[in-house]
């Protein structure tokens, strides 16, 4: 059944009833050029895919129905006719009201699983999965009713939005990044938690970072400090003033990005675990901080860095593949503020393997900006 003809019977109308609410308005709005039996006719054709109907008469339809364009005409897409949309949103609404704690750690579960393949494999790998797994729990959030269903569900949306904002970023999908990262801010207000809120601003300031705006990127990741003053883990506040001083680094204030570095060495717990319950999507520990310190210096032109950076290299988790890039990328960038250029040269090629492996647009970029700095290109 067309859905058209759906619209129409659901309505309880014959299609003399809607070929006079057609004729009426065309009258109106003075363009009526058709008699009576030709609309009948077009009535008909239309209902039975025999005539395409014009952008003239999808206006006079959409008017009288009051419905979008696929709900009136694209019978192909998916969805349930209007007859059965009570029905089918009944049982969405009672689906959603369904899920428990148990359920929605389900679901955090699986977010954890692409966050793991993402780590290793890179963005475009699982793509097509973390579309699915964010149209489910973004269908989850919009069905449920009370907030004892639906502050869960928007905790770990908030959680899967900003990882897919951060995998958009990296394949160079900026406009979609930024609308996953304001996703995972209107989840995280919804859950009513203040370190889900900071951490979606502090990864949506790389964005503006991206799109060459350093100094509103600085301004953004305050906002998400202040955000999370006095309501958020300890760690949260080391990883957003790691990032204030990354991001001051890249706007060309130097000096604020070095106080900002030992705010975050002095907020950070102490021990070797890198990460909290409040956001899972945050990894930090000391030896992360060494490395962020170290591509740090290595920004602002510091020679020091080159400790840092091999230190970190020595530590890290082979799991992290997409991070040991952007430390290599680093390194290269430490010899060449140090004028040794045959490592840093060395040092970019690794890079450059573990990019072409991974399909990191954003990394590529920056061992192209440094790769122009270097003899050969290299």
């Amino acid at each position: 059944m067309s859905r058209l003809r759906s619209a129409r019977e659901a309505r309880g109308w014959s299609q003399l009833r809607l070929v006079r609410e057609i004729e009426r308005r065309l009258r109106a709005a003075g363009t009526l050029s058709v008699t009576p039996a030709s609309l009948k006719v077009y009535v008909s054709e239309w209902e039975n895919g025999r005539r395409s109907i014009g952008a003239d008469y999808r206006a006079v339809l959409r008017g009288i129905f009051g419905l979008t364009d696929a709900e009136l005409f694209d019978d192909d897409a998916p969805g349930v006719d209007l007859a059965d949309a009570y029905t089918e949103l009944a049982q969405r609404i009672a689906l959603a009201e369904s899920i428990d704690h148990r359920m929605a750690e389900t679901l955090a579960q699986q977010t954890e699983l692409m966050r793991t393949m993402d780590r290793q494999l890179g963005a475009p790998a699982i793509a097509e999965q973390m579309r699915a797994h964010l149209k489910a729990l973004d269908d989850a959030l919009a069905y449920a009713v009370l907030p004892r269903a639906r502050r869960p569900v928007a905790r770990v949306l908030s959680s899967a939005s900003t990882l897919a904002g951060w995998q958009a970023l990296d394949v160079g999908a900026v406009d979609r990044a930024w609308r996953h990262y304001e996703t995972a801010r209107r989840a995280a207000e919804e859950a009513s938690s203040a370190p889900l809120l900071a951490h979606a601003m502090g990864e949506q300031a790389y964005v503006l970072v991206d799109l060459g705006h350093a100094e509103l990127a600085v301004e953004l990741i305050r906002e998400a400090l202040n955000t999370a003053a006095g309501k958020s883990p300890a760690r949260l506040t080391a990883w957003l003033r790691a990032a204030e001083a990354e991001l001051c680094a890249l706007a060309g204030a130097g000096r604020d990005g070095r106080a900002a570095l030992e705010l975050a060495a002095a907020a950070l717990p102490d021990g070797s675990d890198e990460r909290d319950e409040d956001v899972s999507g945050l990894f930090l520990n000391g030896a992360h901080l060494a490395r962020w310190r170290g591509n740090v210096l290595a920004m602002l032109g510091d020679g020091n860095a080159i400790g840092d950076l091999y230190g970190a290299l020595e530590r890290m988790d082979g799991t992290f593949t997409r991070a040991a890039a952007g430390l290599r990328i680093g390194l290269a960038q430490a010899h060449f503020a140090r004028d040794e250029i045959a490592e840093a040269q060395h040092q970019a090629q690794q890079a450059r393997l573990i990019v072409n492996r991974t399909g990191s647009l954003r990394q590529r970029r920056r061992l192209d900006r440094l790769a122009g700095l270097l003899p050969d290109g290299r």
